[in-house]
């Protein structure tokens, strides 16, 4: 993922902001994203393609479960800044309540329903890393098999 993307460039290309990262490999594989202007969940379901799409099970998130994410990542976003410079250190869990108590709450909202769409999802990044409006990573989907 070397290549950098603008935002209005992708805008106009049909992509979608990534709104919250829950697990990373070379890319976001499970988290929020927009389709379609409107907040999804996707979950690469344990599948990379390297630099190729991928597939993914995408579901409508809840207003609930998307203010829930937010604040979660909220608080990711600030760890993650204090950790960068050395404030914080890496660790399973324990460092925030409130964190551990919303990983409680939303996980009945993370689980694809058996109904969940299969999109293929393409990749573009700005470089823009973490921040509280999202990733810097951009999806644009189109139907999966």
């Amino acid at each position: 993922m070397a290549e950098t993307w603008d935002e209005a460039q992708l805008t106009a290309g049909g992509f979608e902001r990534v709104i919250v990262e829950l697990e990373w490999y070379d890319g976001p594989r499970v988290g929020l994203v927009d389709i379609d202007g409107k907040p999804h969940y996707f979950d690469g379901y344990g599948q990379y393609s390297g630099d190729e799409a991928d597939e993914y099970r995408v579901w409508p998130a809840s207003p609930d479960a998307v203010e829930l994410e937010r604040e979660q990542w909220a608080i990711y976003v600030d760890w993650n800044k204090r950790q960068s410079a050395g404030a914080a250190y890496l660790s399973q869990g324990g460092i925030n309540a409130r964190y551990d108590e919303l990983d409680a709450l939303l996980a009945q909202y993370r689980q694809a329903p058996d109904d969940a769409r299969r999109l293929v999802g393409e990749l573009r990044y700005t470089g823009a890393g973490h921040q509280v409006e999202g990733t810097g990573f951009w999806f644009r989907w189109r139907p999966g098999g």
